[in-house]
């Protein structure tokens, strides 16, 4: 509990809940602790009302931080999480590298790591994105309730990379391409009078650490996404095929100046007099109105890679593996993919809310006909060290 209020005094900005104003929804600090909570019940609740939009879960040997969207995105999560494992290896009587950078208590808190990098690097001339035309999505049933379930495939990163090397890619590229290729093969397997099928183009949203393109210390959410696809009226896409695009259109959607206008178009609209003066109950009824054309009715799916993890061998010789749940999916998509990295482990954490576990199954079989080593962890690990990172 030590850990718990050191990261808690370098985290103030984490102490808030979300209240409702006439016209914006706003966040407010909260005089409220950091809930540490057992881990016992199905992951991704939820948080209530007056309440804070973080919690620490532990079970055993596991500990797991679950947070909104709202307050960070996969990257300021982590790096909580990350401090949160430093202090607790130190309270374990470790001492740790001088040199390994973590939000250390007692260093000062910089106004950069709460300010709103959106609007500080939105240009006011850059035009928005165009509206993407509405992509194909799978077309199986919703699980009964509780639907969130949860699905961990291991692959060797000593076995993947070499693939991915040898096709000119990166492994997130490789990744990409398989869940793409995957989702191919669940459109050609569906009936041909399917209303499913009504549309051909099949989109994957691979979200980007802006921070890595801006110079930014924010610890708020900074993160948008790049849309790669294939369209399936042309015809069948080997798996090189898709590869091969993928790889170009991450690279294009990635460049600076195309950000800007992602930007432009998240930041823009919250900009004009008369949408800051919709009142609130009104913005709410229009946006669900139009969450689905303007958000996943876009796209197919979402896989999101948060990386290679590397600490210093004093807190690596505590752990066995990380898992990175990305938040449940939608009624629409009903399947998303985190990754996350380890030494020579790279965890595929599927969430689903549909009965079938096809994708996931196309996937492994997938790679390892591509000669990759993978096993499915869903019944695995359980006496293992674990680490988790659920949003």
């Amino acid at each position: 509990m030590k850990a718990v209020s050191l990261v808690e005094d370098r985290f103030p900005y984490y102490r808030v809940w979300l209240k409702r104003g006439f016209f914006w929804y706003y966040l407010e600090h909260a005089p409220l602790h950091f809930p540490v909570v057992v881990d016992n019940r199905l992951p991704c609740r939820k948080f209530g009302k007056k309440k804070l939009l973080i919690r620490i879960l532990v079970s055993h040997n596991r500990i797991s931080i679950e947070c909104s969207h709202i307050l960070t995105d996969g990257t300021g999560a982590f790096e909580f999480l990350k401090t949160l494992l430093a202090l607790y290896t130190e309270e374990c009587g470790k001492a740790l590298p001088g040199d390994f950078n973590f939000h250390r208590p007692g260093n000062a808190v910089e106004e950069e790591e709460y300010e709103d990098s959106y609007n500080r690097y939105f240009r006011q001339e850059i035009p928005p994105m165009i509206k993407r035309q509405k992509a194909f999505h799978i077309p199986y049933a919703l699980n009964s309730r509780p639907r969130f379930k949860t699905r961990h495939i291991k692959v060797s990163l000593s076995s993947i990379k070499p693939k991915a090397s040898d096709k000119g890619v990166s492994i997130t590229d490789y990744l990409v391409a398989a869940y793409l290729y995957t989702l191919q093969e669940i459109y050609e397997e569906t009936g041909t009078y399917s209303r499913y099928k009504k549309y051909k183009t099949i989109r994957v949203q691979v979200p980007v650490n802006l921070r890595n393109i801006f110079p930014s210390k924010s610890m708020r959410n900074f993160s948008l996404f790049v849309l790669p696809e294939i369209d399936l009226r042309l015809g069948h896409y080997s798996f090189d095929e898709i590869i091969k695009t993928v790889y170009h259109q991450i690279r294009l959607e990635t460049d600076k100046k195309l950000i800007n206008k992602n930007i432009a178009r998240n930041v823009g609209p919250e900009r004009k007099i008369y949408v800051k003066s919709i009142p609130l109950v009104l913005k709410s009824f229009i946006l669900r109105l139009k969450f689905y054309s303007l958000g996943p009715g876009q796209y197919s799916g979402v896989i999101t890679n948060l990386g290679k993890v590397s600490l210093p061998a004093e807190m690596e010789s505590m752990i066995d593996h990380f898992v990175f749940t990305p938040p449940p999916p939608n009624n629409m998509l009903k399947i998303n993919c985190g990754i996350i990295g380890f030494g020579d482990r790279l965890v595929l954490s599927f969430g689903n809310i549909s009965r079938s576990n096809e994708p996931e199954k196309k996937i492994i079989r997938l790679m390892r006909d591509q000669g990759i080593e993978c096993d499915d962890l869903s019944e695995g690990w359980k006496n293992e060290k674990q680490i988790s990172l659920i949003k």
